[in-house]
């Protein structure tokens, strides 16, 4: 689809929705997820007034299925329509193909992972400012004796903590999982390196991304949100995360509780 695409036009319609074609095929973007269709999955493009609707192939019998967007520029609407099957007019191969894994959803909403991250860097991040913030109060007040334990003492704790919680908090996420959510296979998309596609519960094939792991890999998700994806560490891994996680947090929390007693201290006494 790499001729004569420049000429095609960009469809704006409701709600923020944009259609346009590239050199990897037409990409439908949403306000919470983006829809690639390559070229060897798409059937048909209709224009129905200010509608384009978008028809993927379908083997013998099946009903095909449809992605549409609305609102678009009526005159737009037809040029594009054309213009795309024209460009499929040339293709030669057979007609019994199931264009469902060549239209790949990629969810624009955070997921649990991405989440989850934002939380544990936000509060890593609160966490050092409060040790420099005490540091630079005990250097104030002269209590030298306190920044130096501080540093040590203090970063350490800050360090194992938040490595711990990440460990601990991960690894509950995939015994969860394991246990309600839903495991299917991934394979490697061929149109973006380090891409994944999985297909849900409806036959629809979603995407993420999670570098060069081979391949296929076993990814897990809620039932009631298929695009939250998590790829589960290794057995191994998972064991390490659990137990010696728990081990960083309850013996660093221990840590930190007795460094503020000692800083208290330090700041009365000064």
């Amino acid at each position: 689809m790499s001729t004569s695409i420049s000429s095609l036009p960009v469809l704006r319609g409701r709600g923020g929705a944009v259609l346009s074609a590239e050199d990897i095929g037409l990409v439908l973007d949403l306000p919470r997820e983006q829809v690639t269709f390559t070229p060897d999955g798409l059937g048909r493009i209709r224009a129905e007034g200010r509608s384009v609707l978008i028809e993927l192939r379908a083997r013998a019998g099946a009903t095909p299925r449809v992605h549409r967007i609305d609102d678009v520029d009526a005159a737009a609407a037809t040029a594009f329509a054309d213009g795309v099957n024209a460009i499929l007019a040339n293709r030669t191969d057979s007609d019994d193909v199931d264009g469902a894994p060549f239209a790949v959803v990629r969810s624009l909403a955070p997921t649990w992972r991405t989440r989850f991250h934002r939380r544990i860097l936000r509060g890593a991040m609160w966490h050092l400012l409060a040790l420099v913030v005490l540091c630079v109060v005990a250097g104030s007040l002269g209590e030298w004796d306190l920044v130096l334990l501080t540093v040590p003492i203090g970063g350490f704790a800050w360090l194992g903590l938040w490595l711990g919680l990440y460990g601990v908090i991960r690894a509950r996420r995939e015994r969860r999982l394991y246990r309600y959510g839903v495991m299917v296979t991934a394979t490697r998309a061929t149109m973006t390196r380090g891409g994944y596609v999985y297909p849900d519960a409806t036959g629809t094939y979603r995407g993420f991304l999670h570098g060069e792991a081979g391949p296929t890999i076993t990814v897990a998700h809620p039932p009631e949100d298929p695009a939250d994806v998590l790829v589960p560490a290794s057995p191994f891994t998972h064991l390490v995360n659990t137990y010696a996680g728990a081990v960083l947090v309850f013996g660093c929390s221990a840590v930190i509780v007795l460094h503020a007693v000692m800083a208290v201290d330090f700041l009365l006494d000064g």
